[in-house]
């Protein structure tokens, strides 16, 4: 079977683009740079994008065209005889589905806000009403499998229409309504009463606001932004790289995408920073920030139902379009190993999908006596914490390795011959050293921060502690 091709170079940038622009953009990026300090934490965030995230997608880009096949079989295309980095096909393909069975659960609640805010649920709601509305959906197990099947039909009926007629060309119609709904919001609120100081806060930086910090808090977190941002490590990239011809050097390409990305992000902040200082909402509202905040915000606005609107719409458009983005990652699993039709892989996985889905969606209301990571934790916080902590981090360690080991994996030579053919800014190949044996340590190190950071909090509090009691 002939490998599908994008219809055009803007398509493959704006979908890629659309599975890197998610809730890790419009929804995570503004509150951590509200709890971590503001604007020097985005420049820590920038540096790390720039010498972490950027080479890594260039790699996961250049194993997909070099191979033309998913993750599902990516690495046996390429890998030397003998060797088994083919087993990590199964931890990427995992890898999507275990992403997906919470993130439709979350899309679900994009688009049941988009309803409330056109119906006017929320008009007249005082602070603890927004929340006690948010907790009573999220409690209403109906409710919540309802938009979540909905979200998955519409993913997968999008992806069976095929690549260019589907994929690319609803994708492309989401990314540029995203980009003129995001423009119109952030004029809103940057021109809001009040609103300067919020925008202060967000582009100035401040090294006395910075210094409330743990400095290794900090960088953990800007790190971590920096790479889920991309969606790097298990595949959901490399798949676009399939349908891309070797007429464009791969690094030109993932800059565009990550400017794009990181655009959107910023872009978001200058929407929530100004309409919190404005109304008087504080920064660090954390992940309740879109639900239970926002709609304070908008409720205080005039013609706030419409503002509301528009910005749950946004956030609907950012969701699907990485839902979209990594349905194509699944449905290209089924074509590659079993020789399925679109049509059949489309039809069998949502079936599958909503089936996965379930557990997180009932997290929060049938099973909400479920604490698999400990008190006041939920089926949501362990799925998240195994693809984000263990998945991603680890798999881009794989695609580092299988691009750096000369004799032992798919090698540096290839890699750079892949990565640099075509026209636009080359990757490096001074890197070497960095790539084979500088990012691997910093991956390990994040991946077992996150252990630490989770199961022993109190850890680097303790460890300061105790080496200034020695001195």
């Amino acid at each position: 079977m002939e490998r599908e091709k994008f219809g055009s170079r803007i398509g493959f940038i704006l979908i890629s683009a659309g599975c890197a622009i998610g809730l890790g953009n419009v929804w995570r990026f503004p509150y951590i740079v509200g709890q971590y300090g503001g604007a020097i934490f985005i420049l820590i965030y920038l540096l790390f994008l720039l010498i972490f995230g950027l080479p890594i997608m260039a790699m996961e880009f250049s194993v997909g065209r070099a191979s033309r096949q998913s993750i599902a079989s990516s690495f046996k295309a390429l890998e030397p005889k003998g060797t088994k980095w083919h087993w990590f096909g199964i931890f990427g393909m995992a890898g999507n589905y275990l992403l997906m069975m919470f993130y439709t659960v979350i899309s679900g609640w994009m688009v049941a806000y988009l309803v409330k805010s056109v119906k006017g649920d929320f008009v007249g709601l005082t602070p603890s009403g927004v929340s006690a509305e948010f907790a009573s959906f999220t409690g209403n197990a109906p409710d919540v499998l309802l938009y979540m099947i909905l979200v998955v039909i519409v993913g997968f009926l999008i992806c069976s229409l095929g690549l260019k007629n589907g994929v690319e060309k609803v994708t492309k119609g989401m990314m540029l309504a995203l980009l003129g709904i995001i423009s119109v919001l952030a004029i809103r609120a940057i021109t809001l009463k009040g609103g300067s100081d919020g925008l202060r806060y967000y582009l100035v930086p401040s090294f006395e606001k910075f210094s409330n910090y743990n400095l290794g808090e900090v960088i953990f977190a800007a790190l971590g932004q920096s790479f889920f941002t991309l969606s790097i490590g298990i595949g959901s990239m490399a798949i676009f790289g399939t349908y891309i011809n070797k007429d464009r050097r791969l690094m030109g390409e993932t800059v565009s995408i990550a400017v794009l990305d990181t655009f959107v992000a910023f872009v978001a902040g200058l929407i929530i920073f100004p309409s919190c200082s404005a109304y008087d909402i504080g920064y660090e509202q954390g992940p309740g920030l879109i639900f239970e905040t926002l709609p304070n915000v908008f409720n205080s606005m005039p013609l706030g139902r419409l503002w509301g609107s528009l910005f749950f719409l946004f956030m609907v458009f950012a969701a699907m379009s990485t839902i979209v983005a990594v349905f194509e990652n699944i449905v290209s699993f089924a074509m590659d190993l079993w020789k399925w039709s679109r049509k059949k892989a489309c039809i069998i996985n949502v079936f599958a999908v909503i089936i996965l889905s379930i557990p997180c969606a009932l997290g929060f209301n049938l099973w909400s006596g479920v604490h698999p990571l400990g008190a006041d934790s939920t089926i949501l916080d362990l799925e998240d914490f195994i693809v984000s902590n263990n998945l991603l981090p680890l798999g881009s360690l794989v695609y580092v390795c299988f691009c750096t080991w000369n004799k032992k994996g798919w090698g540096w030579n290839n890699f750079i011959q892949e990565a640099n053919t075509g026209k636009g800014i080359k990757y490096p190949a001074k890197l070497y050293f960095y790539a084979k044996y500088i990012m691997p340590v910093i991956l390990l190190v994040f991946w077992v921060h996150g252990y630490v950071s989770k199961f022993f909090p109190n850890f680097y509090g303790d460890v300061y502690k105790f080496i200034c009691n020695l001195f």
